[in-house]
């Protein structure tokens, strides 16, 4: 494979196969052929900033089978999505790498709050006709807890891709990190791979918001008693380690409408899970709000009548 200068860090590449010459976007690790269809993996120069991954996760799912799933997942929907976009066809999907890293640390946090012990207590009162009368009723004995504690924050994974939200690769994991590969170009050979279009340090940032979320939630859980409140916790992360890996994915596009852009749908190369920003109908959401309402309406109106 031959590199040769182009325009704004894309490269411009020889076809292994039938010898045509390629324009690669800077975005973009591998390069389809239009002639031959063969695909080719570009290897940058060091000087070009661009990093090479660490690790890589196979396809489980292939496109006949991610195209049945994404169109499932359209026909289900629920009753308020856009009758255009449930009758809708997803275009051609792309079988596609995406950047990611994959964070870990060690967390350590300092913590207060205030633990409630439940107990019931029984008590002498005066029922309605004046006799004395025995009860119990449940008491909460509140009291100051500090600690400490320190944990592993592990397998946290968030986009390296300026084109699929964070929060739209969250909705389709897990993925088996046990099947990690070491990185090579024969891992990628024959997909699309884009390159990492976010810094490291945007990512480990989100990664690290991510990590204090979860761990904030376990803390919440590991509190003891019957409940707590006021919880509070200063949480330091230490020891770092952050890799950039390819996830496999299925992008579909889903056009419903002439005047909207199409809607972008994520499947989990691995099982197959399904996420997308749906289309909502504010007209049948209106008319189940005006039908609730009419619902509530009329039982009121019935109960006025029993009671009358």
């Amino acid at each position: 494979m031959t590199h040769a200068t182009a325009p704004n860090d894309a490269l411009e590449i020889q076809c292994r196969n039938c010898g045509a010459r390629l324009i690669v976007e800077p975005h973009l690790r591998t390069a389809e052929c239009p002639y031959c269809a063969s695909t080719s993996v570009v290897e940058r120069e060091a000087s070009s900033g661009v990093i090479d991954p660490t690790f890589a996760l196979g396809f489980v799912i292939d496109r006949e089978r991610a195209r049945e799933t994404c169109v499932r997942w359209i026909r289900s929907r629920g009753p308020f999505a856009k009758n255009e976009f449930k009758r809708a066809m997803p275009e051609k999907g792309r079988g596609l790498y995406m950047p990611a890293y994959l964070y870990a640390a060690v967390a350590r946090a300092s913590y207060r709050c205030d633990i409630g012990e439940n107990y019931t207590e029984t008590y002498t009162t005066t029922d309605s006709k004046g006799k004395t009368v025995v009860r119990t009723r449940i008491v909460t004995e509140w009291r100051e807890l500090e600690g400490n504690t320190a944990s592993y924050v592990q397998d946290v994974l968030v986009t390296a891709s300026k084109g699929i939200p964070n929060a739209l690769l969250e909705e389709v994991e897990p993925f088996d990190l046990r099947a990690l590969l070491r990185y090579s170009p024969g891992v990628i050979s024959g997909w699309i791979a884009e390159e990492a279009s976010m810094s490291a340090e945007e990512c480990t940032q989100l990664a690290r918001n991510e990590s204090l979320e979860s761990i904030h939630r376990s803390l919440s859980g590991f509190m003891p008693g019957d409940l707590h409140r006021n919880l509070q916790a200063q949480v330091k992360l230490h020891d770092e380690v952050s890799e950039l890996v390819l996830l496999p994915v299925w992008v579909f596009a889903v056009r419903h409408s002439e005047s909207e852009p199409p809607v972008q749908i994520l499947i989990n190369g691995q099982t197959g899970v399904v996420a997308g920003r749906v289309p909502r109908s504010f007209v049948k959401i209106a008319l189940a709000v005006v039908f609730g309402l009419a619902l509530v309406l009329f039982l009121v109106l019935l109960f006025a009548m029993v009671a009358g």
